[in-house]
């Protein structure tokens, strides 16, 4: 046999069903495939081997005197391949995923379970941040996988779902005439709140931070007890509240997309990202700026930013 040459697995798959069946048509069945595939299969590798492996007459099939040295070894190569592949199916691997806090929410256990429940030997990582500094993060390599609102200057990612914004209030919110709205905002390096400011300066409306919180989950708080009004999206907006802009006579915001970051190539990594895409757009409500939104309902914000 050559030095060089190589066995192909699937070729000593089908040697060893003949030689064990000594039947060529259970040999194919066993292995849910053709007579025709099975002779393919034993001819390419006893091209591989350079020797005749099975002695095949109409009424006898039988190994050959090399088939018949050839077999423990062919059994032990099954085997070693076999114990590899098992080891990279069962071993532990790490996902560390990012998710934006305006973008995660209540169907973030459920998309997580369906992450769990796809690959047990996965075990996931979640990072609850910023859009931007999970942007920085991803660029670094600290996580695998980002969900996250695209940033202007950001155009790779595939597109998970549409995001529609809105200002919310309480219903006995007022815009008191002659002062400044009354805004309650996360930190400084929020998307958000910098979109929430951007629209209020065009617009020539004045403004005030009456509370800074850290994180949507205390902006939610401030919002739904009417200390002020702040920028949701439109599914995610604090119980108790409703879209007011035009009750308030504030501007319309752009929408935006929601995307899905990765640069991970193996087989297994991809079959993951196509489980979470697809839970996420399959648990995920739809809202619109257009429509009239009032969060009540268990659907709401709640407190999973």
């Amino acid at each position: 046999m050559d030095r060089m040459a190589s066995l192909d697995v699937d070729a000593v798959k089908a040697f060893l069903a003949i030689a064990d069946l000594q039947n060529f048509t259970r040999a194919a069945a066993t292995l849910g495939t053709t007579q025709g595939a099975i002779s393919v299969k034993l001819k390419r590798l006893e091209d591989q081997v350079g020797q005749k492996l099975v002695e095949r007459t109409p009424r006898q099939v039988r190994l050959s005197a090399q088939g018949a040295v050839f077999i423990e070894a062919a059994r032990e190569f099954l085997a070693a391949h076999d114990r590899a592949m098992a080891a990279l199916a069962s071993a532990r691997r790490r996902f560390a995923l990012g998710i934006a806090s305006h973008v995660g929410g209540p169907e973030l256990p459920t998309l997580l379970a369906r992450l769990n429940a796809h690959d047990p030997a996965l075990t996931i990582e979640v990072r609850l941040d910023d859009s931007r500094d999970l942007l920085d993060a991803f660029d670094r390599g600290e996580i695998d996988a980002a969900i996250i609102r695209r940033e202007d200057d950001r155009r790779d990612g595939e597109v998970l779902a549409p995001e529609h914004f809105g200002w919310f209030a309480t219903p006995d919110f007022e815009r008191r005439a002659g002062e400044p709205l009354r805004l309650a905002a996360s930190s400084p390096t929020c998307a958000i709140r910098n979109l929430t400011t951007r629209a209020l300066d065009d617009a020539g409306i004045a403004w005030t931070e009456v509370f800074l919180g850290c994180g949507m989950f205390a902006v939610a708080e401030a919002v739904a007890a009417g200390l002020a009004t702040s920028v949701f999206s439109c599914r995610l907006a604090p119980r108790g509240t409703e879209e007011a802009g035009g009750r308030l006579g504030l501007p319309a915001l752009p929408s935006s997309e929601i995307i899905l970051l990765s640069t991970l190539s193996d087989a297994r990594s991809r079959a993951t990202l196509r489980t979470l895409a697809a839970a996420f757009r399959e648990h995920r409500p739809s809202a619109s700026i257009s429509e009239p939104v009032r969060a009540r309902g268990p659907e709401a914000w709640s407190g999973v930013s």
